[in-house]
């Protein structure tokens, strides 16, 4: 008999298969279990804070991705598809030459209406009806209140300083002689910078017989914007005629003026909150269930989505001219 057979017959030695008796010592389940058991459950508040803190991380990422990003990819294919549309119009014959139709409803907000080319900026960009926040995401936009360019009276076309791609970033170097030039339904008209003008500058007087042209964007720096700047041009050659705009100054809605944001979706933002808030919890829960690299596997991509979609939402609420 050995020693080791003995010892166990007396009792002086520990059983060999004691380490597998209790369920600590099992190798596929002791880490996990000892690691619950040594951190301490969250309290509800922390618990709250937690979920608070994924929600505003999702949130500021997706926000500053779809301003920069994603929101200039979304402005290009937009541009892609209201020139395919604006050219078929023009080739059919049917494009917009005022604000409302021959029964006289009003064009859809961001109807394309013209082409804007600017030479010294290699600059070319579909003019949408309307200038709402909603309508400036996908380009510049042209004021309800006021002609289309090259018609006689003035016209106003605003676009977005930095936001959404930015169509307007750069209006501010243009010089005086530099050319505008626009494709509408009633021709090919060219207007000639005459300088650009911030807040509080004289505004130049329009030649008798010509037309008068003003781009507009946020002024200062890219987001933090400081008044208005504008661009003003003269048509070159005879203005044509055109129908009184479907809107006067004094009743154009708030919020397609320079500078506001557009509350007419917030329905859709609350839902998307929602969604982000259910999500986030959701994730929680995942954390402490499947484990951490599990949730983020599942939930990264789904929250980054919907924060997206939260962001799109949130980017109507911003001044339309940023």
């Amino acid at each position: 008999m050995t020693m080791t057979a003995f010892a166990l017959m007396r009792g002086d030695a520990a059983n060999p298969f004691d380490d597998f008796a209790t369920n600590d010592s099992l190798p596929v389940s002791s880490g996990r279990r000892r690691r619950e058991r040594d951190i301490p459950p969250l309290s509800p508040r922390k618990e709250t804070a937690r979920v608070v803190a994924i929600v505003v991380c999702v949130l500021s990422g997706a926000f500053f991705l779809q301003l920069t990003v994603i929101g200039s990819f979304q402005a290009r294919a937009a541009q892609r598809q209201a020139f395919d549309r604006f050219r078929e119009r023009l080739a059919f014959g049917t494009a917009p030459t005022s604000g409302a139709d021959e029964e006289g409803h009003l064009l859809a907000l961001g109807t394309p209406i013209a082409l804007l080319e600017i030479p010294a900026l290699g600059l070319k960009q579909i003019i949408g009806e309307g200038t709402t926040a909603g309508v400036l995401l996908d380009g510049p936009g042209h004021e309800r209140d006021t002609v289309f360019p090259g018609q006689f009276g003035t016209s106003v076309i605003m676009g977005r300083r930095a936001g959404f791609g930015g169509a307007f970033s750069d209006i501010g170097s243009l010089k005086a002689g530099d050319d505008l030039n626009f494709t509408t339904a009633q021709g090919t008209f060219v207007y000639e910078v005459v300088g650009v003008r911030r807040e509080g500058d004289v505004i130049p007087a329009v030649p008798a017989g010509s037309a008068r042209l003003i781009l507009a964007t946020a002024g200062g720096s890219a987001f933090v914007p400081n008044g208005v700047l504008r661009v003003d041009a003269n048509l070159v050659g005879t203005p044509v005629v055109g129908v009184t705009p479907p809107f006067r100054s004094s009743n154009l809605p708030a919020r397609e003026r320079v500078m506001h944001n557009d509350t007419s979706t917030l329905w859709v933002l609350a839902f998307w909150l929602q969604v982000l808030l259910l999500f986030a919890l959701a994730a929680i829960w995942a954390w402490h269930r499947w484990g951490h690299i599990q949730a983020w596997i599942v939930f990264f991509p789904t929250l980054l989505f919907v924060g997206l979609a939260v962001s799109g939402e949130a980017a109507r609420l911003l001044p339309n001219l940023l």
